[in-house]
This record gives structure tokens, sequence and C-alpha cells, in this order.
């Protein structure tokens, strides 16, 4: 409603009916009066009716010798002339006690009946003579002085009504513009434009007192903007802050909130789902992953979904997200909507995945030596005296292989297990590294041999002892040299080396061979736990922990770093950067 159309429903209307009812009010008073003073009139006019019919019969008695035809003359010339000096007689009969007419003006003058208003009889007696005089009179003055009357009383109570009217309008116009005030003022508060002030002289005390409630009101917005300003930030902050996802869905299922956590899990921007129904989200299958779970939800009773929120995993790119619906109330325990929380578990999927692998690997990995150990055992112990020297020596070292290939297992085993517990302490002393690299390239050289494969080790310019554990150390060295010797195609040189760093704190070595190379894909999880790249180049059996031990031992007990170089096809390199100086407590 428009505020032409609000003033004339709330002033116009109530205007038009106080100027119907005070001319109905006035016009009953008018009608009333007239009424009032024609009664009176009629009751004083027959009054003088009564009078004048006396007032003939008085001057009959006195006119005598009714009975001569001389006076009866006379009475005739007498009435006429009272009829003629009095408009209001209209006729004039006298009569004798048995209703003789003696004289009657209706002979002389004729009289319509109609004219009559009213007739009054009044008895004659004298000396042996009775009879009566009637009077009738036509009420032409007291009726021009009745329109006069009336005619004056309408123009005083219509002037009255003018004068009312102009005031009620005068003052609706008045009142109009104070109400117009107002109501802008009420319309600006509505709108929430608190401490908007009136001016007016007409209504000084409703605008002070309007004023006062707008300046009150703008007090209490700014107090609660602060609080509410605070609340928010205080809630947003903890919202960003939470490192898993929070979406906050209304009644309706549209998202009113959410955190960055969220939208980088989802890989969506803000604007793309806020205000959107969650349930049109579509993960990297191309599926509405929501939509079936938040159905569930809702066909929940509210105090089992309490208590056993609704729990899914749902495919975002390359992560996994375990997401959990519950729902949300306000303090009055009224259903309000309900909360999503997102939980990137990728890496604990891929652990899992990881882990059954390795569980796997191993399993088939020690079945294997087992197997062999067994059955070459059981062919000597069965058959032994069949096989000559030469044959039994083959079967030895073969059992000696395996034996020590399930040693070297169940040893990385023992160590991923020990470290990971945080139980191992590693004493260290200052060694020459150049020589222990040495010593281990002479001891694999039998491996590299095989495969028709040279390891050439050098050395830039003297190196410093370095503080190591070199049992732990001499299983880096030999993880990084049979890989690279695994790895490696036949008749390819391996090319180990060590310097000091120009900074003078720090030693290097590197092994690098010209193998099948790692992906760039594979890089980034080349040193985690159970990791192995399987394709179909990287065929070798193994349990997934020699390069995370590596880089537990260098990074977290020698507090050094490595890092891998590669490309497909072309070879790797591993690079060790172990510290010249460690804290005194760490030395033996």
């Amino acid at each position: 409603m428009n505020k032409k159309n609000f003033y004339y429903n709330s002033g116009s209307k109530y205007l038009i009916t106080a100027l119907i009812l005070s001319a109905a009010v006035i016009s009953g008073i008018c009608s009333f009066t007239i009424n009032n003073i024609q009664n009176k009139t009629d009751k004083t006019y027959a009054e003088f009716a009564q009078l004048v019919t006396k007032t003939i019969a008085a001057q009959a008695v006195i006119w005598n010798d009714i009975t001569s035809e001389k006076n009866s003359e006379s009475f005739s010339e007498k009435f006429s002339n009272i009829i003629k000096d009095n408009n209001d007689i209209s006729f004039i009969e006298y009569k004798d006690e048995n209703n003789k007419i003696i004289y009657s003006s209706k002979e002389n003058i004729p009289v319509n009946d109609k004219d009559t208003v009213i007739s009054v009889s009044s008895p004659v007696k004298y000396d042996n003579f009775s009879g009566y005089v009637t009077v009738g009179l036509n009420g032409k003055s007291i009726s021009a002085a009745m329109n006069a009357s009336k005619k004056m009383l309408i123009s005083i109570f219509a002037s009255l009504w003018i004068i009312f009217a102009l005031s009620i309008c005068i003052n609706y116009i008045l009142m109009s513009s104070e109400l117009k005030k107002l109501y802008t003022g009420v319309k600006r508060i509505s709108t929430g434009q608190f401490g908007y002030k009136l001016e007016s002289e007409n209504m000084a005390e409703l605008t002070d007192a309007f004023n006062d409630m707008s300046n009150i009101l703008s007090q209490y917005e700014e107090q609660n903007i602060e609080q509410l300003t605070l609340e928010r930030n205080k809630l947003e902050a903890v919202l960003m802050s939470i490192i898993n996802g929070v979406i906050v869905c209304d009644n309706f299922d549209n998202v009113v909130m959410t955190n960055s956590a969220a939208l980088k899990m989802l890989d969506v921007e803000e604007h793309n789902i806020i205000n959107k129904k969650i349930q049109n989200y579509i993960d990297s299958h191309g599926q509405k992953c929501f939509e079936e779970k938040i159905e569930e939800f809702k066909d929940t009773p509210l105090n089992i979904i309490e208590n056993k929120p609704v729990e899914f995993n749902i495919e975002a790119g390359k992560k996994t997200i375990k997401a959990m619906i519950s729902p949300m109330f306000s303090q009055m325990q009224d259903y309000v909507g309900y909360i999503i929380v997102l939980i990137d578990i990728t890496r604990e999927t891929e652990v899992n995945k990881l882990k059954n692998t390795f569980i796997s690997n191993v399993s088939h990995e020690l079945r294997t030596p087992v197997t062999v150990l067994r059955t070459y055992i059981d062919t000597l112990c069965n058959n032994g005296d069949d096989f000559d020297e030469i044959t039994k020596k083959e079967f030895m070292q073969t059992i000696d292989t395996e034996a020590k290939r399930l040693h070297t297992m169940v040893n990385d085993i023992l160590d991923f297990s020990r470290m990971e517990s945080g139980s191992v302490v590693l004493k260290k002393e200052y060694s020459n590294l150049a020589e222990i690299i040495e010593r281990n390239i002479n001891s694999i050289k039998i491996l590299a041999e095989e495969k028709n494969i040279n390891i050439i080790f050098t050395k830039t310019d003297e190196i410093p002892p370095v503080p190591i554990n070199i049992e732990s150390i001499d299983r880096v060295i030999r993880n990084l040299l049979s890989n690279a010797i695994k790895y490696s195609l036949e008749g390819k040189d391996i090319f180990v080396n060590i310097k000091r760093n120009m900074d003078n704190k720090n030693v290097e070595f590197s092994v690098q061979d010209h193998g099948i190379g790692i992906a760039k894909e594979h890089l980034e999880k080349i040193f985690d736990r159970f990791y192995r790249v399987e394709n179909a180049t990287h065929t070798i059996k193994g349990t997934g922990l020699g390069l995370h031990l590596v880089k537990m031992t260098i990074e977290q007990y020698h507090h050094g770093k490595i890092n891998v170089e590669s490309k497909e096809n072309e070879g790797s390199t591993f690079t060790v950067v172990l510290p010249l100086e460690v804290d005194e407590t760490e030395l033996v």
C-alpha cells in the first residue's frame, strides 16, 4: 500500500464519516427543534382561536336586538368587517340554540373547507337568547411565521454545520500533515533507520516521545550490532580455524555458512555453494553424493540421529572425505537445520590401503624364503646322501641367501616398529663416512657384478669426521646401493659421490643410477611407509619400508635431509645431507 492509499484509507474515510455523522446529528437537532416549535405554535394558535371566538361572542352580546332585521344587517356588516380586517379568519357563523343560522359569512364570502385549519365555538347568552358563535381560522399568519422560523432555524443549523465541518477539515488537514510526518518516522524506524528525528510544533509531546524512542533504539542497535558482530567474528574465527570442513544448512537444505576447509575439500567456490541446496553438489564421479544420505538423515527420528549421526564417505577429486550429518537446534530446542562435518581421510585411506598391500607383500615375501628354506632343507634331510658335494654346497648357498633375505625383512619390520614408537635412541660417534661408504660398496659389489654393473666411488676433497650412528648409516647406504642395483639396467654404471658443502656445516653423499627411474607422480610419496611403485617396469617385490626407514634415520635421528631426483627411463639420484655438528648429549 502506497502513502496516498494509506492516508486515503486511514484519514479521508474517517473525515467523511465524521462529516456525515455531524450532518445527521445537526439535522436531527434542527428537525426536533422545528417540531417542538410547531407543537407549541399549534397550541398557542388554538388558544388564540378561542380568544378570538370569545371576543366575537362578546361583541355579539353587545350588539343587541339581534332578531330585528336592521340589526341583522348590522351583524352582517360588522362580521364582514371583522373578516376583512383579519386575514386569519376564514368564516364566522352565528347560530341560536336550535342550531339555526342567524348569520353566516359563507353566504357572502365563499370559503374552502381546506383553508380552515381550526374552528372554535363560543356560547352567547343575554336576556332570553342563547346560542353560539363559531369562528374558523385558516392559520395564514402562523403559517407565515412558522415558515420564517423554519428558514431561520435551518439557516442557523446549516451555518453551525458548515462551521463545524470547516473546523473538522482544518483540523484534519493539520493532523494529516503531522500524521504524515509520524508515518514517515515510523516507516523509517521499521526499515531499521534508528535515530531518525521528527520536527513538529503541533504535537511537541508526541514528537519528543518519538525522538526519545528513536534515540534509544539507535543506542540498542549500536550495542546489538557490536555484540552481534563480536559474536559473529568469534564464530567465524572458530569456524575458520577448524581444520575439518563445516557446512551449516537451514531447515530447507540451503547452505547458510561454511568454512574455508570445507570449500577446499569439496573444491568449490563459496558463491557456488552458499544459499544453494547441498543436495545439488556433484562429486568427482558425477553423483549427487549428499542427496541420498540427507534423505536418510531426515527419515531418521531426531532422538536417534542425535546420538548416532549419519556417516558416509565421498570422493572429491583425489581426496577421500568422511562426512557426518548432525541435527542443529536453537536455544529453545527447536530444530533449525543440520551441520555437515567433513574430515579429510585421504591419508588414512591411503595408509590403510598401503597397510593391506604391505601385509600382502610381507606375507608373500616371507612365504617365498620360508617355502624355499623348507623345500631345500627337506630335500637335504631326506635325500642328502644322494647328492654330491657340489650340489649340497649349492643347496646350502641358496638356504643361506634366503635366510639372509628373511633376516633383512624381519629386521626392517622390527626397526620400523621401534622407530615409529619413538623408543629408539641412536648414539652417535664421529666416524669416517667415506670409509663406511667404501666398505658397503665392496660388500655389495658381488650383486652389481651379476648385472655387469660397476659402482664408481668419488670424493672431491678431504672429508672431516661426521657424527653418525654407524649401524643405522650402514643400513641407509646398503638400502640405497641395493635399490640402485635392483632398478638399474644391465651394464649401466652406478656413481657414488661424497663431498663437503660450501658452508662447511654439512657433508653430503649421493647414489646415482641409470635405471628405469621414477614417475613424477610417485616422487612425493616414495618415502612414505608401505608405499611401493607397482607398474609394468617396477616388478621387484618388497615391503615398502626401506626408503621410509632411510628417511626416518636421516631426518628424525640424524637431523639431516634426503631428497630424490628422477626421470623415467633415465635413472634416479638420491642425495643425503648430514650435519657436521650435533648435540653432545647424542654422542657416545
